[in-house]
C-alpha cells in the first residue's frame, strides 16, 4: 500500500508542479504584453534584471527565515550557468529583432532537438520509438499554429543559433545542477539569482537602448506602468522557482515539450483578450495536433523503456544522509 501511496504523492506533486509553472508562465507572458503594447515598456533585458532581482530579494528573505539551508555550488558551476543563461536572455531579445516571427517560432521549436542531443551525449539517454514520435507530432503541432513567414539572414541565423544552444544549457544545468550537487530549487535560485540580476542590471539598459533606441531612464513611468513592472516581478518570482522545479523533477526536454502547452494557452488568451485575428481551423488544427503529442509524450515517456538512462551511476560531490533522496535522483532511473 505504501508504494501506492508514495507514487499518488509524487503524481499530485508533479500535477502540482507543472500547474505551478503554466499559471505564472501564461500570467507573466499576458502581463508582459500588456505592459510592452499597451504602455510601451519595452525594455525586456531590464525588466528581467528586475526579475531577478526580485527572485534574490525572496531567496533573501527564505534564508534569513530557514527555509533555505546553507550550500555549496563552485564559482567555476556558477560562472558557467550565468553564461549559458543571460545569452539566452540576450540571445532571444536578438533574435526577435533580427528574425520573422516564423523563423523566431523554429528556432524555439528546434530547443527540443537539441535538448534531446544534450541528454543523449551527456547524460546516455535513450528515447523509444514512441517517445521520439510524440516529440515530432508535438514540434508539428506547435509549428502549424505558430509558424507563418519565414525569412532567414545571417545575423539573424547567427543570434538563433546562439539563443537555442544558450536556452537549451542553461535548462540542461538546471537539472544537472540540482542532481550533482544535491541542491533544491530554492538553493540553487539563491545562487544564480543574484548574479543574474546584477550582470543584467548592469547591461541591460545599454542592450534595450541599443534594441530599441530607447533609454529605460527616460521612459514616461505613471502609476500604472510601475504596478504592471511590480506585478511583473512578483508574477516571475514563481515562474523562476517553478521552472527550477520541473526541470530538477523532470528533465529539460520533459519540460520544453510538455511546456508548450503555455504556448497553446497564450495563443488561447491572446485570441481572448487582445482580439480573435489570426484564429482560423489552421491554428485550431495545430492546437489539436500538439495536445495530441503532449499526451502521447506523456505516455510514452513514463513506460518502461520510454526514455531512461543507459548507465545509473551518477557523479555527485556530497553525500545524502541515510534515508533521505532529492526531488531529482528518484527520476534518474526512468525519466
Amino acid at each position: 500500500m505504501a508504494p501506492t501511496n508514495k507514487a499518488d504523492r509524487k503524481a499530485v506533486v508533479d500535477a502540482s508542479a507543472w500547474m505551478f509553472n503554466v499559471v505564472t508562465s501564461v500570467g507573466i507572458i499576458m502581463v508582459n504584453k500588456a505592459l510592452m503594447a499597451t504602455y510601451g515598456f519595452s525594455f525586456a533585458t531590464t525588466l528581467t534584471g528586475l526579475h531577478f532581482a526580485t527572485t534574490t530579494l525572496m531567496t533573501a528573505v527564505l534564508r534569513w527565515l530557514g527555509y533555505i539551508q546553507p550550500s555549496h555550488l563552485p564559482l567555476g558551476e556558477l560562472l558557467k550557468f550565468v553564461l549559458f543563461a543571460n545569452f539566452s536572455i540576450v540571445g532571444m531579445n536578438v533574435s526577435l529583432m533580427w528574425n520573422s516571427v516564423g523563423f523566431y517560432q523554429i528556432a524555439k521549436l528546434s530547443m527540443i532537438p537539441v535538448s534531446c542531443f544534450l541528454e543523449v551525449v551527456m547524460d546516455k539517454i535513450r528515447y523509444s520509438r514512441d517517445t521520439k514520435l510524440s516529440i515530432a507530432l508535438v514540434l508539428v503541432g506547435v509549428g502549424v499554429c505558430t509558424v507563418t513567414d519565414v525569412s532567414v539572414n545571417t545575423k539573424g541565423f547567427v543570434a538563433a543559433f546562439i539563443a537555442v544552444w544558450s536556452t537549451s544549457l542553461q535548462q540542461y544545468y538546471v537539472h544537472h545542477l540540482q542532481r550533482r550537487y544535491n541542491l533544491s530549487s530554492f538553493n540553487l535560485l539563491g545562487h544564480t539569482a543574484p548574479a543574474q540580476a546584477g550582470t543584467l542590471l548592469l547591461l541591460g539598459p545599454f542592450l534595450d537602448y541599443w534594441l530599441t533606441s530607447k533609454r529605460v531612464d527616460a521612459y514616461s513611468y505613471n502609476l500604472v506602468s510601475i504596478m504592471f513592472i511590480i506585478l511583473s516581478c512578483t508574477i516571475a518570482v514563481g515562474t523562476n522557482l517553478s521552472q527550477f522545479i520541473c526541470i530538477g523533477r523532470f528533465t529539460a526536454v520533459s519540460f520544453q515539450v510538455l511546456g508548450h502547452m503555455k504556448t497553446i494557452l497564450v495563443l488561447i488568451m491572446g485570441f481572448f483578450f487582445f482580439g480573435k485575428e489570426g484564429l482560423n481551423l489552421h491554428v485550431v488544427l495545430g492546437m489539436i495536433i500538439a495536445v495530441a503529442g503532449m499526451i502521447w509524450y506523456g505516455n510514452a515517456s513514463s513506460k518502461p523503456g520510454g526514455k531512461e538512462r543507459r548507465s545509473l551511476s551518477l557523479p555527485t560531490t556530497r553525500q545524502q544522509k541515510p534515508g533521505s533522496l532529492s526531488d531529482s535522483n528518484e527520476h534518474d532511473a526512468k525519466l
